[in-house]
């Protein structure tokens, strides 16, 4: 009985000893490990956007005029077609109709690899308080586009398609420099055509901006100063992933021996701890013949 009494202890260490050895050799081939972190890119996009100051009635009053169409940021997306404003003093205080066109659309999208904002504007016709008859600009069809991939170059792009008129004027716009248009009795207006910028991880493209100076007939009874921009979209490249090490390295300790050895032998790296695992249930059961043999002494 005292023999079965001290087997039993001494399997049972001989076991602990063996599976606590052998599940130290996965915990410690785990550590180290790495994990991957992405950044999400950025981008927005615009139909129009107005700056105006709007002075009235002799400029005894001013009123500002700041709206935007289809203004978005990733991710969405806008297809409104008009957009109306009031002011009060112009036109008895009516809505009026700053953009109208048969399409109007504006996207953004961004995601872990690639950020893009666009803008397309077709059959477009914009107007400022103080002319009500008269559009500011008549223009066939504009484009944006913003795109950033991760790794790869930004790029920007513009194009103003079709026939274009400026206060009732058809103009032709360069690429090579800003576009004067002065009409008596109206106003000044100047155009930037197709303007676009790129860095290591932006970009931005504006098809059209517009410098306005308005005082219909010298009246004063509505005088406009600001800008308009036609068709704009940005974007931010996202952060490329990084492998980044959960913790730090444990020291590098070589085994004994050379590779080759362990390669003929079939070792691998939890070679050790299977070893001593092994090592382990010959020492408790070996303890525990000699504890018996003395018992029965």
């Amino acid at each position: 009985m005292n023999s079965h009494f001290f087997r039993m202890p001494a399997r049972r260490l001989a076991a602990v000893a063996t599976v606590t050895a052998l599940t130290a050799a996965p915990a410690a081939l785990g550590a180290g490990a790495a994990h991957a972190t992405t950044g999400h890119g950025r981008a927005s996009a615009v139909v129009l956007r107005t700056g105006l100051d709007v002075s009235l009635l002799n400029k005894t009053v001013n009123v500002p005029l700041a709206v935007s169409l289809n203004d978005v940021k990733a991710p969405a997306s806008a297809e409104k077609t008009t957009l109306t404003a009031r002011l009060d003093g112009v036109d008895g205080g009516r809505p009026f109709t700053v953009l109208g066109a048969q399409v109007a659309s504006a996207r953004a999208t961004a995601n872990g690899r690639l950020a893009e904002g666009s803008v397309r504007l077709v059959h477009a016709r914009v107007h400022v308080p103080g002319l009500p008859l008269l559009s500011l600009i008549d223009v066939g069809t504009v484009t944006a586009k913003a795109t950033c991939a991760a790794g790869h170059k930004p790029v920007a792009s513009a194009n103003v398609l079709g026939a274009v008129t400026v206060l009732g004027k058809r103009v032709t716009l360069t690429a090579g420099g800003p576009t004067e248009v002065k009409v008596p009795g109206v106003g000044d207006v100047r155009l930037d055509l197709s303007q676009h910028r790129t860095t290591s991880r932006t970009a931005a493209a504006t098809a059209l901006r517009l410098k306005v100076s308005i005082n219909p007939l010298k009246l004063n009874v509505a005088d406009v100063e600001g800008t308009v921009t036609l068709a704009a979209a940005t974007c931010e490249a996202p952060v490329p992933a990084e492998h980044v090490p959960s913790q730090a390295p444990t020291p590098d300790v070589k085994p004994q021996g050379s590779q080759a050895d362990l390669a003929e032998t079939g070792g691998s790296s939890a070679t050790p701890y299977i070893a001593g695992g092994a090592l382990a249930l010959l020492l408790a059961g070996g303890g525990a013949v000699t504890v018996a043999r003395r018992r029965r002494g």
